[in-house]
């Protein structure tokens, strides 16, 4: 199965695509399609500390950006390149209509990331452990 992300990294470049654009959209463009209300945010689960939302974003894009390249040198450039868009998409929210920069998004951003190359990280030494 995680050999499927690395032989199409189109799906990690499609996702890529579509955060940026639901990240950039004035407004929701999930809630425009769910609710016909493109100011209403879905839920996926409550917020605590950091946005849920976000953090599962994040999680889900590095976990596939890890995957499609797990085998690549390139994994350093990845995680870089990871953690600015998180930071950079949230602070953009700052010069979008009807969106607002938060601090709570941006650690859910961040978590989502960090969690995952740390994940990956603890992955790799063990993999290499056993063999």
């Amino acid at each position: 199965m995680f050999n499927f992300f690395t032989k199409y990294k189109i799906i990690f470049y499609l996702l890529n695509f579509i955060l940026i654009l639901l990240y950039l959209f004035p407004g929701s463009l999930i809630g425009c399609f769910l609710y016909d209300d493109c100011k209403l945010q879905p839920q996926i689960t409550p917020d605590y500390i950091i946005s849920s939302n976000h953090l599962y974003a994040f999680a889900v894009l590095s976990l596939i950006g890890f995957f499609t390249y797990k085998n690549s040198k390139k994994i350093h450039y990845l995680s870089i390149y990871l953690i600015v868009i998180s930071i950079f998409l949230e602070l953009f929210h700052n010069f979008i209509p009807e969106r607002s920069f938060e601090y709570s998004d941006l650690f859910g951003n961040l978590a989502g990331v960090i969690v995952v190359i740390i994940v990956f990280n603890l992955y790799k030494k063990y993999e290499n452990l056993e063999n």
